[in-house]
């Protein structure tokens, strides 16, 4: 766990503690106490078949069968098990002993075998005898074992061995004192991996709230942290501390959620129900799951790695046509803003007679002077995007997403229109939904701009791969039309 507490001095003290060097994830903790049940049962449905048949006519009788009789058993039982909740963590971790709900468990499942084994007419190779013995030998081997394996659960998330979701918490110092690490994970499933210290303001006007410059610093350690949630912990009554921390975590693409603060906690502790002492607000969700992205992900290679070879001949020509004409490098080559508002070089076809970067970026317009002649045909067939398939390769850009603009419109369009850094919650893309909707070329005006984010926007929140072929699909019909490219 990483503690950075002094944002406001842009410098953190940084403090690790040392974590097993093999962890469980906390997925896992139920259906292995689920096996672990299991494994007993069918233990005690062989044993028991064996014992009674030992006692009955000195033989073992056909101990398969009997533990197949507590194999049909334990299936009942963890199902039961698990409907009264004996497999939630909160259970898991509790001292108090539940042996009165693994007998009553217990005893329903064994009902359920009953039943099964009189509708199926299987009495005769089963004897009541041996069913007894599964009984009383399963529900003494399940609370002996539940009770052991509680305990060494406890001294495993005490020891840091237990893995939940990767957090980051960043609020106040006084709300963050009433969460500590083995908090976050029995009552929410989160493993902290860093935690940052937001100061609030001091002196003269300390209900002004956080300020931005420790906001911005706190989310470029963020960035730097590899996690998969965030936790805010702020003061409910401080409503502007909130919204900024909320418009700011819009630049980066994990979800983010509110913990309750010091006042509401002290209510929600009373209540005897895990689900009520565990809520929390959600701020912030991410568009895509990582099985999506893996799968957007394998899209973009494919396609791709497959374009490039096919085009390769069409590449070449332009880069001896852009040779020819006029001086400079066949790469033009720009500093933009993607996935998580991290900074790559994109790749274009130089089309202008200027390479702009930096303050100053001038989007090209009808007629423009510095498009060469090459330049306005490559622009306008959209030749001149297809370098940033290496891009795509990469890692930096998807073949469908939002377009990526120069870092100078970046910060200007950002601090005009509402919502614009979500475009960063995804990769940007070579096209894109506002593209094929003809939003295609350069944006005079802020109302063009402000559509054009919206239509980025509603891709973000309805994606699918459907989506992505039909908008690859659309992208070939539209560069037919060459309308607003210049």
């Amino acid at each position: 766990m990483t503690d950075a507490t002094d944002v406001s001095g842009l410098t953190a003290t940084i403090e690790r503690h040392s974590r097993p060097r093999f962890s469980v994830p906390l997925e896992v903790i139920e259906p292995l106490f689920a096996l672990a049940d299991v494994a007993v049962i069918v233990a005690a449905g062989a044993l028991g078949g064996v014992l009674y048949h030992q006692v009955l006519s000195g033989s073992i009788g056909d101990a398969g069968v009997y533990a197949g009789l507590g194999l049909v058993a334990s299936l009942a039982y963890v199902l039961v098990a698990h409907w009264l909740g004996l497999y939630r963590l909160d259970n898991l971790l509790e001292q108090e002993p539940d042996d009165g709900q693994i007998w009553m468990s217990w005893g329903l499942a064994v009902l359920v075998l009953a039943v099964i084994l009189f509708l199926s007419k299987s009495g005769a190779e089963a004897s009541r005898g041996s069913v007894v013995c599964l009984f009383v030998l399963g529900g003494t081997g399940l609370v002996p074992l539940r009770r052991l394996a509680k305990r060494r659960l406890r001294s495993a998330l005490t020891a840091g061995a237990i893995r939940g979701r990767r957090a980051i918490v960043i609020g106040t110092g006084s709300e963050l004192t009433q969460l500590g690490r083995q908090d976050l994970m029995v009552r929410f499933g989160l493993d902290e991996v860093a935690r940052i210290v937001l100061p609030r303001n001091a002196g003269a006007n300390p209900s002004s709230g956080l300020q931005k410059q420790h906001v911005e610093t706190a989310l470029q350690r963020v960035r730097e942290v590899s996690a998969e949630e965030i936790v805010v912990a702020l003061s409910w009554s401080e409503p502007e501390d909130i919204e900024l921390l909320t418009e700011r975590l819009r630049m980066v693409p994990l979800p983010a959620r509110l913990l309750p603060d010091r006042a509401m906690s002290s209510v929600l502790h009373r209540q005897a129900s895990l689900l009520q002492r565990s809520y929390m607000v959600e701020l912030q969700r991410t568009p895509l799951t990582a099985l999506e992205r893996a799968v957007k992900r394998l899209l973009d290679v494919t396609v791709a790695a497959t374009s490039l070879v096919l085009l390769a001949p069409l590449l070449f020509v332009a880069a001896i046509l852009i040779k020819l004409e006029s001086r400079g490098p066949v790469i033009f080559r720009q500093r933009r803003h993607g996935f998580n508002g991290q900074s790559f070089t994109i790749y274009k076809l130089r089309t202008m007679k200027v390479l702009e970067e930096g303050a100053k970026v001038v989007q090209a317009t009808e007629k423009d002077p510095r498009v060469t002649r090459v330049g306005r045909f490559l622009r306008a067939t959209s030749i001149d995007e297809l370098p940033q398939l290496l891009n795509v390769l990469q890692g930096h850009m998807s073949i469908v997403g939002p377009r990526p603009h120069a870092l100078i419109h970046d910060f200007e369009y950002g601090s005009m229109i509402a919502n614009y850094a979500f475009r960063h919650h995804v990769r940007p893309g070579i096209t894109g939904w506002a593209q094929v909707q003809g939003y295609r070329g350069g944006t005079p005006r802020l109302e063009l701009m402000e559509r054009r984010i919206a239509l980025d926007l509603w891709y973000i929140d309805n994606w699918s791969i459907a989506l992505d072929i039909s908008i690859m699909l659309r992208t070939f019909f539209e560069l037919i039309r060459p309308r607003n490219a210049y």
